[in-house]
C-alpha cells in the first residue's frame, strides 16, 4: 500500500485513576525522524514509544504529543521553612513597633512569599501506566497510518494520470522522430537551391544529412524513457517504502527528456519536451510526498 508522509492520528483512553491522550502528526522528511514530547515522569518510555511508531511509519518526521492526567501518578507534599517564617514574622512585628504601624499581618501575605512554601513531587509507581500509554500510541499510530494510506492512494491516482499523458507524448514523438531527418534534408536542399540553383553536389547533401541523422537519433532515449515508465509502474506495486526510488526514476526520466530536446533540434519535438518536463515536474512534486 502506497502511503503519503503527511497524516494525523489521535487516541485517548481512561482508567479509574488517570487518562492518556496521544496525538501524532507526520510531515515530509528524507528519513524517519520521531520527536516525542513527554511529561518528565514518562521519559523512560521514549524508546518503547518510538519502536511502536516505526512499526507503522518508515519515513517522515513524526511529532508525538502525549498528555496524561490524574492524581495517582505523582504524590505532592508541602514543606514549610519554619525558621524563615519565624524570622519573617518577628522582623515584621519589629518594623510595626518601630514605626508605629497598625496594619495586621495576614496569612495570605505570608504564604505569598515563595521562600516559605515549597511543593515536593514524588513519582508513584502505577502498573497500569505503561501498557495504557503504549496501547494509546498504537491506536494513534494505526490511525496515522490509515490516513497516510488514504492520502497515498490519492497521490498515486494523480501520478498515474500524469504518467498516461507522458506515455501519449512519448508515443507521438516516436512516430514523428523519423520525419526529423527528412525535414532537415528538405531544408538543406531548399537553402542550397536558393543560392546555387539546381547545380549542386547530391553526395555532399547526403553526407550532411547522414551526420545530422546520427546526431539527432533519439531512439535510445525514447526506449529508455519507456523503460523508466514501466519501471515506475512496477515499483508502485512494492510493499516497501518506494518514495526515494520513485524520485530517482523521475530524475532519470527528466534526464532522458532533456537529451531528447537537445539532440532532436526540431521545433515540434521541443514543444513536446516542454510538455514532458511539465508533467514530470508535477509527478516529482507528488512523489516527494510518498513514503
Amino acid at each position: 500500500m502506497i502511503a503519503s508522509m503527511t497524516g494525523f492520528g489521535r487516541a485517548k483512553k481512561e482508567s479509574n485513576s488517570f487518562s492518556v491522550n496521544a496525538e501524532l502528526k507526520s510531515v515530509n522528511h528524507r528519513f524517519c525522524e520521531i520527536n516525542i514530547r513527554l511529561p518528565r515522569q514518562l521519559l523512560f518510555l521514549e524508546d518503547k514509544i518510538k519502536k511502536a511508531i516505526v512499526e507503522h511509519v518508515k519515513r517522515g518526521r513524526v511529532e508525538v504529543f502525549l498528555t496524561i492526567e490524574g492524581d495517582s501518578l505523582v504524590s505532592k507534599t508541602i514543606s514549610i521553612d519554619w525558621d524563615f517564617l519565624d524570622a519573617l514574622v518577628t522582623s515584621t512585628k519589629q518594623i510595626q513597633e518601630k514605626y508605629q504601624l497598625s496594619d495586621q499581618i495576614t496569612t495570605g501575605q505570608l504564604l505569598s512569599n515563595e521562600n516559605i512554601l515549597s511543593i515536593d513531587e514524588k513519582e508513584m509507581e502505577n502498573q497500569e501506566v505503561e501498557p495504557i500509554i503504549l496501547e494509546v500510541i498504537e491506536s494513534a499510530a494505526l490511525q496515522l497510518k490509515q490516513m497516510r494510506e488514504i492520502e497515498g492512494k490519492k497521490l498515486i491516482e494523480d501520478i498515474f494520470s500524469f504518467l498516461e499523458q507522458i506515455e501519449e507524448i512519448v508515443h507521438t514523438i516516436k512516430e514523428y522522430a523519423p520525419k526529423i531527418v527528412t525535414h532537415y534534408r528538405d531544408r538543406i536542399e531548399k537553402r542550397i537551391k536558393e543560392y546555387v540553383g539546381n547545380d549542386f553536389d547530391e553526395n555532399r547533401i547526403l553526407t550532411e544529412v547522414a551526420l545530422f541523422a546520427e546526431k539527432a537519433d533519439i531512439s535510445e532515449e525514447l526506449t529508455r524513457l519507456e523503460s523508466h515508465i514501466s519501471q515506475f509502474r512496477e515499483t508502485t506495486q512494492s510493499n516497501e517504502p518506494i518514495g526515494r526510488k520513485l524520485d530517482f526514476i523521475v530524475q532519470e526520466m527528466n534526464r532522458e527528456t532533456n537529451t531528447i530536446g537537445s539532440k532532436a533540434n526540431d521545433p515540434l519535438i521541443a514543444k513536446h519536451v516542454v510538455e514532458l518536463k511539465s508533467f514530470l515536474e508535477k509527478i516529482k512534486e507528488q512523489v516527494q510526498n510518498i513514503e
